[in-house]
């Protein structure tokens, strides 16, 4: 069985906004099948069922690139996007992977969705031996306007799951989908454009679409069962 915790960290911060700690034991899943999980987006849309548009824009260096990730939110409640800069490190047998938001001038924020910001997030996937991981999540979203905060914790709690279940899924997929390619592995097999840092810059919340969705109640949002 999976075991999740959470802690939402006592600070300052509006309630949509505060620090939310997560994590949950992977049984029969090793920590390099759920890290490969983490980074494989053609997976990803496989598994997510929020995910409505996911993909790698280009790299930076061997271990760091520039994403795009845009989800769908429980109606009537706008849609999300993100644009962030994602770095990631193995640690032996464990793995990290951070990412925040950034701004790139080819990829503004669109009018079909609320462009939500990263102040801080992270993976980190500790083996517990070979064929077990603990994954640990820590994000800092805040995902613009006034907006009900126990969608984040329940959205992100529900994450949780569905990454351990992917990871049982993934061996048997990933054998019929390019198993060779892992360029998160192989950085030679990296074929995004490379960016320049010169032409990014940190995405500050200040500046993005502030609306109002605090008074929408939870029992009033449509969520799909894969979201229950």
């Amino acid at each position: 069985r999976e075991h999740l915790a959470a802690n939402a960290s006592l600070t300052e911060s509006p309630p949509s906004i505060l620090p939310l700690q997560l994590r949950i034991a992977c049984k029969d899943v090793p920590a390099a099948t759920l890290y490969d999980v983490l980074h494989d987006t053609h997976y990803r849309k496989k598994w997510d069922s929020n995910v409505i548009e996911t993909y790698d824009i280009g790299r930076l260096t061997a271990n760091a690139d520039v994403g795009y990730y845009a989800w769908k939110c429980p109606s009537p409640l706008k849609n999300r996007d993100f644009v962030t800069l994602r770095s990631w490190l193995p640690l032996g047998n464990d793995y990290m992977i951070i990412n925040y938001s950034i701004k790139h001038p080819k990829y503004p924020p669109r009018k079909d969705f609320v462009r939500a910001v990263s102040l801080q997030t992270g993976y980190l996937v500790k083996a517990n031996g070979p064929l077990a991981c603990t994954l640990y999540y820590l994000t800092q979203v805040d995902p613009q306007g006034e907006h009900p905060a126990w969608h984040m914790s329940r959205g992100n709690a529900t994450a949780m799951k569905k990454i351990y279940k992917a990871g049982l899924k993934y061996p048997e997929w990933k054998q019929k989908h390019e198993p060779g390619f892992k360029p998160w592995v192989y950085p030679e097999q990296n074929t995004l454009p490379s960016i320049s840092l010169a032409e990014l810059s940190l995405q500050h919340a200040d500046s993005l679409e502030n609306i109002d969705e605090s008074g929408l109640a939870e029992d009033r949002m449509h969520i799909s069962d894969d979201e229950a």
